[in-house]
């Protein structure tokens, strides 16, 4: 996808470093990071330089190779491998990664390790690279129908970012919207500010607006009556962890929107690589929900008058805040999942049918 009209993935590799776009900058700073260490990978992922689980899980498969090319005993790369899935517990792509880069890279003690760890960590990125677009590809028929019947603007609403920054590219909800947005359907996107760290309003609008799509800021709590005054006609988010069962862990506020959707009719879809779902977690009470510093909450950053970043508080000082990252929306309000392999409701067998 484009920033400034120029090309960019979110995560490569180039002259032995991993090269990252710090999203902590964004949008006001647009600064590519080198990171040259294992614990430079895993400090770039807690402190979400690097955000969304499809982009954590390559960033972590990159991070294995850097773990190989500071020192490939097998105890080190383990080590690192734990370290590694330490970093983020919600997103279960990041686990995912590390278990197959460590899968490929047992009992492996040659001067080709390297090679071979580059080798997966670039193919894992190029994978859920090609999933992503075909996720917008199956996506965009859902668009196309309601186009169809509605024959003017397409309001969507997402939450988050589930964009091309959050991926390697394309995006997960955004890239039906991509494909659509190329294939000429007129379209708007209601943008959830998404409180904390506002990454709706700092990444999804900016990169919507890299490529010229209509879209508005909405507070939170907005899209509940939007979707009652006939605003919203469709609802798609992504997702850091979806169980075999359908039930949907994503950034904190996804299931309030769920329930407004389901409330006043609104198609509510889930857009996720396979590399999201987990095969084991039966009950979503299991999941393990990250909690962050509350300084996310009570501080807030922008750009003062003289154009520098600044962070200030805005809570009394004496205030306590509980700063849990993700909810869980249960399957019954989810009308259905789009996956590169296609769309299907959200239930186990249906799950089941399609990853056979």
């Amino acid at each position: 996808m484009k920033i400034e009209n120029k090309e960019y993935r979110t995560i490569w590799f180039e002259n032995n470093v991993v090269k990252i776009i710090d999203q902590t900058k964004l949008p006001h700073q647009f600064i590519i990071k080198d990171l040259k260490t294992v614990k430079d990978i895993i400090n770039a992922i807690k402190v979400m330089e690097v955000r969304g689980a499809p982009l954590i899980g390559g960033t972590a498969a990159y991070g294995m190779a850097l773990a190989v090319k500071e020192n490939s005993h097998p105890d080190f790369i383990k080590k690192s491998s734990v370290s590694l899935i330490q970093s983020r517990p919600t997103a279960i792509n990041l686990k995912w990664a590390v278990d197959r880069m460590m899968k490929k890279l047992l009992g492996i003690n040659n001067d080709k390790i390297l090679n071979i760890a580059l080798k997966e960590a670039k193919e894992i990125c190029d994978e859920d690279e090609k999933f992503c677009e075909n996720i917008g590809l199956k996506g965009l028929k859902i668009i196309e129908e309601i186009y169809k019947k509605k024959k003017n603007t397409v309001n969507i609403l997402t939450h988050c970012n589930a964009g091309w920054l959050a991926t390697i590219n394309w995006g997960t909800a955004t890239s039906p919207i991509y494909h659509a947005h190329k294939k000429g359907i007129p379209l708007h996107v209601w943008v959830d500010e998404t409180r904390p760290r506002n990454q709706g309003a700092n990444l999804t609008s900016y990169e919507l607006n890299e490529e010229k799509i209509p879209n508005t800021i909405i507070a939170d709590n907005t899209g509940g009556i939007l979707m009652q005054r006939g605003k919203v006609d469709m609802c798609i988010v992504g997702t850091d962890r979806t169980l075999s069962t359908g039930d949907v862990c994503n950034k904190i506020g996804t299931y309030l929107k769920a329930l407004a959707a389901y409330d006043n009719n609104v198609p509510f879809y889930v857009a996720l690589p396979s590399s999201t779902i987990d095969w084991d977690i039966k009950n979503f009470k299991d999941i393990p929900i990250e909690e962050r510093n509350p300084m996310e909450l009570s501080h807030i950053e922008g750009l003062d008058e003289n154009n520098e970043l600044k962070k200030v508080l805005i809570y009394p000082k004496k205030s306590k805040a509980l700063n849990l990252a993700f909810d869980v929306t249960p399957a019954k309000y989810i009308t259905g999942l789009i996956t590169e392999k296609g769309i299907c409701e959200a239930s186990s067998e249906a799950l089941k049918k399609m990853f056979r």
